[in-house]
């Protein structure tokens, strides 16, 4: 057996190191008897007795032998194709997640108020009543300041019901003129069914400025559904009512399903809602300190769980909430 006094060799993996006792300098021979080879010449240079130096270096080539011998068995046993395993067969689908599709969709309507002039806005969750109803011209014994109605935490702390509430911050921060477009979560107490949940996605946007009409309304509502939908939509506003607008109408496009010529889930007119829009109020810009007599606006809001579900065909707003995989998966991206 090989002793430190004679050579300092060991083995780790498939490498052997020699290391010159006398100068500290190591030697790589990897996979290979030369080191066998090395330790020999250098054995045989020493003052060591021939005898010795032989006997040795035969000790250690047969270690060497038996060491790489033993190895390349683990090698081939490692190798081995285990019983019953078939290496053809395809590897399990890997779920690497993806966005949501309202998510997907409130950040294409964002995208494309952007290109017309909006800048992206949002605000917290839980409001005040000032902002969430009183500023915004609600009456108050507006229905929706009922706890039946509305989440309230406390006080005057309600969950907003619409993200118009940064409507008002944002008017009350920065003069005129203003273009948003602000997307958010909102709360109401709502039945949970297929057109109904009492948490949901909202997109309003706010435009004021000098000299702001209903064309320019009209105009930019018109652009945006040719945009979301195709260039081939056709849209019509109806007479609405609203406490924050004035006058105030309803957008509808073409059902995107039947192209208009009648279906169930357009009830047979042809027509789908997709938002409510109108005038800013003058009570609003009032509220806000913006004189209404110099400055004009309009406003609008929709919710994308309506859009996706319209442009898609999706029957019940449920789906967006039950986190089903096989659902999810056709439309992330």
């Amino acid at each position: 057996m090989l002793t430190l006094e004679l050579a300092n060799a060991w083995t780790y993996g498939d490498n052997f190191f020699f290391t010159d006792w006398n100068q500290g300098t190591s030697y790589d021979k990897t996979k290979s008897l030369d080191a066998y080879g090395e330790l020999h010449t250098r054995l045989s240079s020493s003052k060591i007795s021939g005898k010795t130096v032989g006997a040795a270096a035969n000790a250690l080539k047969r270690e060497l032998e038996a060491a790489l011998e033993a190895r390349e068995r683990a090698l081939k046993r490692g190798a081995a194709q285990p019983a019953g395993l078939d290496l053809t067969m395809p590897a399990r689908p890997e779920w690497r997640g993806g966005l949501h599709l309202v998510t997907q969709v409130v950040d294409e309507i964002c995208d494309i108020f952007r290109e017309l002039g909006f800048t992206r806005a949002v605000g917290p969750e839980a409001e005040t009543e000032r902002n969430n109803f009183y500023a915004l011209n609600f009456p108050k014994d507006h229905p929706a300041l009922d706890a039946q109605d509305s989440f309230y935490l406390g006080g005057d702390v309600v969950l907003r019901t619409h993200t118009s509430p940064v409507q008002i911050r944002t008017l009350e921060a920065y003069p005129p003129p203003v273009r948003v477009v602000i997307p958010g979560r909102c709360y109401r107490r709502d039945p949970f069914d297929a057109s109904h949940s009492p948490v949901f996605e909202q997109i309003e946007g706010l435009a004021v400025d000098a000299g702001i009409t209903f064309v320019d309304l009209k105009a930019t509502l018109a652009t945006f559904a040719r945009r979301i939908f195709s260039r081939e939509t056709r849209v019509r506003f109806r007479p609405s009512y609203f406490p924050f607008t004035e006058p105030s109408a309803e957008m509808d496009v073409e059902c995107q399903l039947c192209k208009g010529s009648g279906c169930a889930a357009c009830k047979q007119s042809g027509w789908m809602e997709i938002l409510g829009s109108g005038m800013v109020h003058p009570a609003v810009l009032e509220n806000c300190g913006v004189d209404p007599e110099k400055y004009t606006g309009f406003a609008w809001g929709m919710g994308p769980e309506r859009i996706a579900m319209t442009r898609h065909g999706i029957p019940d707003i449920r789906l967006f909430l039950e986190n089903d995989v096989r659902f999810l998966a056709q439309f992330a991206r």
